[in-house]
């Protein structure tokens, strides 16, 4: 987790911010430095569920919501991340668009 300590703007509509966080966070960018999404979990507003499925519902499924739908390939392999905090598991699923 992390906290945002000040932003400025640049030129060409781009933002500059300064983001504090633990050690252990960082290296969950594994080493990355691009295509990095800000996320908050305070930003999630969409509600969903869980289903269990399956002998001794052994099969979990994450519910995408209808509003959500739309303009995603269900066909096609997806990427997961697991973010655990101390209170929360963070899921991120990243889907192709069709």
């Amino acid at each position: 987790m992390g906290t945002i300590l000040s932003t400025r703007m640049i030129k060409d509509d781009k933002i500059i911010f300064e983001i504090e966080m633990n050690y252990e966070d960082s290296l969950k960018l594994k080493g990355h430095t691009k295509n990095i999404h800000v996320i908050s979990e305070d930003a999630a507003e969409i509600k969903t569920s869980l289903s269990q499925r399956g002998t001794n519902e052994a099969t979990k499924y994450f519910l995408i919501p209808r509003e959500l739908r739309e303009g995603l390939n269900f066909n096609k392999h997806v990427k997961c991340q697991k973010i655990e905090t101390d209170s929360r598991n963070v899921f991120v699923f990243v889907v192709d668009k069709i």
